[in-house]
């Protein structure tokens, strides 16, 4: 099946429509490459803003904490006594001032509950609580832990498990003594509050987080299926190697990469903090939307530019197409023989008009060598003095009828003609003479013959002919009676320059293929028979094959 050819003006747009698309999308994909690139940086950092801010809320809000109990101790520490029902009231007081303050405790040197909020664990002993043991030398911070006991005495509207924070001091006297350790539980809603204050302050960061990890890598802070989990991140080993911020891509538990800013809680002045690790995170496939979206965009507009451009290459080709198909169907014109046919300039380009012109002087000069080389070879095939087929004409053209017959083709006779007399008019009247007898007698052979024989002069006084008869004729055409007319008419008076003279002519005559399966053989014979001729008396014409050319 023949390959459909695309046309110029659908290539032209095809190729238009291509450009675009491929220019589209090398730009999305740099766009992509360097959106992504700058989005990470810029998201990376924000969370790392993120993660710091966090951390040092928290860290600021702890050494809060701490200070005010610091206060408080001094002011314990200048009563000249302790008196119970004051010391509740002023517990009282501070919790709430402070409701972070879960639960606020003073302690007698031993570690029993003297005064405390509400009265919970007043009475008690608390000497192995790491809160009254812990700050017997100095003020203590306890990390994240559950308190059951106090859990239980404490109200819990949400019913969730509660979480505490221990800050405790010792209290001395003027002397130095030891007063006894005021305590206090800070409840780990605070963290909560703090950690949703920011996120309300983030609203719009579609699927950030936050997280704070504690010294071991427990999730403290965070999505309800994190909290109480390891997070072992190269994020929290980075903070807590550091202890400071920056941002990272990595893999969290589920598969999931994400850009995640980490920051160190360092602590404040001389709180040193607890080792928390602040992360803030949000998934890459996220943070990168804006720049997918763009990615998409750029595409679609390349898409529509694409078919822009193609309707325009269409049409702009029509331009270079239009003058070009005049041009094809000259050329066709000139291919089937209307060599007369010039190309058309039917403007358009500056290379088109260009282009008719040079095919025009091309088919000019084409045409000019053509006639040289016709005229070249009627000269080449032609014999000047008769105008005569020449003796190379007619050995080609002998050879293609032979070749164009074949088996059963159609049957050629052959004449040889040699004149009688012509010697003594060349010599006594002189060559010029001789070529006038010569001019007139191929006039008069050429008068003799139909228009599809052939009739050639072999050179000197010698002529020939080829008479082609009809495909599958056996039947021999009258040939004796045509060289009968070819004799009388040779035999005819001829006018040279100052006088007028007489030749005759000998004719041999054989048959293709009835004489020979070969030309040369049968050129042979009808040679032989012109010599029988001459032998005969002359002026007379032999069949080959017959008496007289056996005689």
């Amino acid at each position: 099946m023949e390959r459909r050819q695309v046309g110029l003006r659908a290539m032209v747009a095809l190729t238009c429509a291509a450009l675009v698309i491929g220019v589209s999308v090398i730009l999305a994909a740099l766009t992509e490459f360097r959106s992504r690139q700058r989005l990470e940086d810029e998201v990376g950092r924000s969370l790392a803003e993120i993660a710091g801010q966090l951390a040092d809320k928290l860290d600021r809000s702890m050494w809060a904490r701490s200070s005010e109990v610091g206060v408080l101790t001094q002011l314990i520490a200048r009563r000249e006594a302790v008196n119970p029902a004051e010391m509740r009231r002023l517990l009282d007081e501070f919790q709430a001032a402070f409701p972070t303050v879960s639960w606020m405790g003073f302690t007698d040197p031993k570690g029993r509950v003297l005064a405390a909020t509400g009265g919970v664990l007043q009475g008690e002993d608390i000497s192995r609580r790491p809160v009254y043991l812990n700050a017997r030398d100095g003020m203590f911070i306890g990390d994240v832990h559950d308190a059951v006991l106090l859990a239980k005495l404490l109200p819990n509207p949400s019913g969730e498990a509660m979480k505490f924070v221990d800050i405790s001091a010792p209290v001395h006297d003027a002397d130095g003594r030891l007063l006894g350790v005021l305590g206090a539980h800070l409840s780990w809603e605070w963290m909560q509050d703090t950690e949703r204050s920011l996120m309300e302050a983030l609203r719009g960061r579609e699927e950030l987080t936050l997280h704070v990890v504690a010294a071991d890598k427990t999730a403290l802070v965070g999505p309800k299926a994190t909290i109480g989990s390891r997070l072992d991140l190269e994020s929290v080993r980075r903070a807590q190697a550091g202890r400071g911020s920056g941002w990272l891509v990595e893999t969290w538990p589920g598969g999931r990469p994400a850009l995640t800013g980490y920051a160190f809680g360092k602590g404040v002045k001389d709180y040193k903090g607890l080792g928390w690790t602040v992360l803030a995170r949000q998934p890459l496939d996220v943070a990168f939307a804006a720049a997918d979206a763009q990615t998409r965009e750029t595409v679609a507009a390349g898409v529509v530019m694409a078919l822009v451009f193609s309707a325009l290459g269409w049409v702009a080709a029509r331009r270079i197409t239009r003058p070009l198909r005049g041009i094809t169907e000259a050329a066709e014109r000139i291919r089937d023989g209307e060599w007369s046919h010039r190309i058309p300039t039917l403007g358009g380009a500056r290379e088109i008009r260009s282009l008719a012109a040079a095919l025009n002087d091309l088919v000019e000069s084409l045409t000019d060598q053509r006639t040289a080389l016709t005229r070249m070879e009627d000269i080449a095939y032609q014999d000047r003095l008769t105008t005569l087929p020449n003796r190379r004409f007619f050995e080609q053209y002998l050879e293609a009828a032979t070749v164009r017959g074949g088996a059963g083709g159609s049957p050629l006779t052959f004449l040889y003609i040699d004149l009688d007399g012509f010697k003594p008019v060349n010599d006594r009247l002189g060559h010029d003479a001789g070529d006038a007898v010569l001019r007139q007698v191929g006039v008069r052979l050429a008068a003799c013959f139909r228009g599809d024989d052939v009739v050639a002069r072999l050179g000197g006084d010698e002529f020939a002919a080829v008479l082609v008869g009809a495909a599958g004729d056996s039947a021999a055409p009258d040939v004796e009676a045509l060289a009968a007319r070819i004799i009388a008419t040779v035999n005819e008076p001829i006018a040279v320059p100052g006088d007028r003279v007489r030749v005759g002519c000998s004719i041999g005559i054989a048959r293709w293929p009835a004489d020979g399966k070969d030309l040369a053989s049968v050129m042979r014979r009808a040679d032989e028979a012109l010599y029988a001729a001459k032998r005969a008396g002359k002026n007379r014409a032999v069949v080959w094959g017959t008496d007289a050319a056996a005689g």
